[in-house]
């Protein structure tokens, strides 16, 4: 069963940080790992302005694999290490639909 939630995702400090993260986000391998902890297709992705953090609101299918993938996989640490300053994840609950 899927599962609302949000990420919310900064940045360490330094040039390029999104930048590499996002490559890796939509490569093959960033898209297989996404694939193991959330439906793909249904994430909607923010970024702040000055490009520090992301927000995503997904549908997560594996709450332990996606902690573990924010945390490092062995295809995600290696990115992850380099460019994650700290997040954090929110259950998200609907309050009304219209």
């Amino acid at each position: 069963m899927e599962k609302e939630m949000l990420v919310v995702a900064k940045f360490k400090k330094g040039e390029g940080k999104f930048e590499k993260f996002m490559g890796f986000m939509q490569s093959p391998e960033g898209l297989a790992e996404r694939s193991k902890v959330a439906i793909v297709e249904k994430t909607m992705a923010s970024v702040t302005p000055d490009k520090s953090a992301v927000m995503f609101k997904i549908f997560c299918t594996d709450e332990a694999a996606l902690i573990k993938f924010i945390e490092g996989t062995e295809v995600s640490k290696p990115i992850m290490d380099e460019v994650m300053g700290s997040y954090m994840i929110y259950d998200l609950t609907k309050v009304k639909e219209g």
